[in-house]
């Protein structure tokens, strides 16, 4: 099983809209990330997003680009930057298959923590908006399998 952490893309501040929605860049960004999972993985059968802007712009991008059209989730709790792991972490005990979480820092530094280490604080993963971390659970244990960040994919 696989499970793909992705920070939302770059948003527009407070100032420029209230709510937050990805920006122009930010959705460009998203948008290079998808298409190299695209590529890259398996095909990714369900994504959850928390209720903040941002993370839903995101995962409809994610969706789109992945083929998946519209079918995301909204998390009914969790996702949040300070949100407790324990309901994604329950998510995904739970899940039948791959799963794709689409939340905000400093939450996803501390899943990916939690699962690699069994510890939240135990955090050193470097996330920035539109960072996608996979994780592969072999024998009962999460390992980090890769990490993208948008810089990486080039303009």
């Amino acid at each position: 099983m696989r499970v793909y952490l992705v920070q939302h893309g770059q948003a527009m501040t407070e100032e420029q809209n209230p709510d937050r929605p990805l920006s122009e860049k930010g959705r460009a960004e998203v948008e290079r990330v998808a298409s190299f999972l695209r590529r890259s993985c398996a095909p990714i059968p369900r994504i959850i997003h928390s209720p903040k802007t941002r993370a839903r712009d995101t995962a409809a991008v994610l969706a789109r680009v992945l083929g998946l059209g519209e079918v995301i989730e909204e998390a009914p709790v969790g996702l949040g930057p300070m949100d407790s792991t324990e309901s994604l972490a329950q998510s995904i005990s739970q899940a039948e298959g791959d799963l794709m979480a689409v939340g905000h820092q400093p939450f996803m530094g501390r899943m990916v923590a939690r699962l690699t280490s069994g510890a939240e604080g135990a955090g050193f993963t470097a996330f920035e908006p539109g960072t996608v971390v996979c994780l592969e659970k072999e024998d009962g244990l999460w390992n980090m399998v890769w990490m993208v960040r948008p810089g990486l994919l080039g303009q």
